[in-house]
């Protein structure tokens, strides 16, 4: 049986590369927490936010595409090692993304770059 959590973090990362906002929020609970990795700061919280800001990240970066490396997936949490490429920008990002899931919602996300 698959990891509920996994499939969550897979949902969603699906749908960031597709650039569908609301299939990407679709995983995501209504008081959706994203902290900053290791401090734990509180950088946004709740989903009109997440739309707010992956909204415009998608308009303003049409081509971005996150690659997954790696993935751990332990009970109720998900790791996830990604490089981030096709920024308006032109750099690339690595990144770690760390999911806690609860039913059938991830309710918090840990962000380090």
């Amino acid at each position: 049986m698959e990891n509920k959590a996994a499939e969550l973090a897979q949902k969603q990362l699906d749908a960031y590369n597709a650039q569908n906002l609301e299939a990407f929020l679709s995983v995501y609970s209504e008081d959706v927490e994203i902290r900053d990795f290791p401090s734990n700061d509180l950088v946004y919280k709740g989903i009109d936010k997440m739309r707010e800001r992956y909204g415009k990240l998608f308009k303003e970066n049409p081509q971005q595409h996150a690659h997954l490396l790696g993935r751990i997936e332990q009970d109720n949490f998900v790791i996830d090692h990604e490089k981030v490429t096709g920024r308006s920008n032109g750099k690339e990002v690595f990144a770690i993304a760390m999911y806690e899931t609860h039913g059938s919602r991830i309710t918090k996300v840990w962000f380090k770059k």
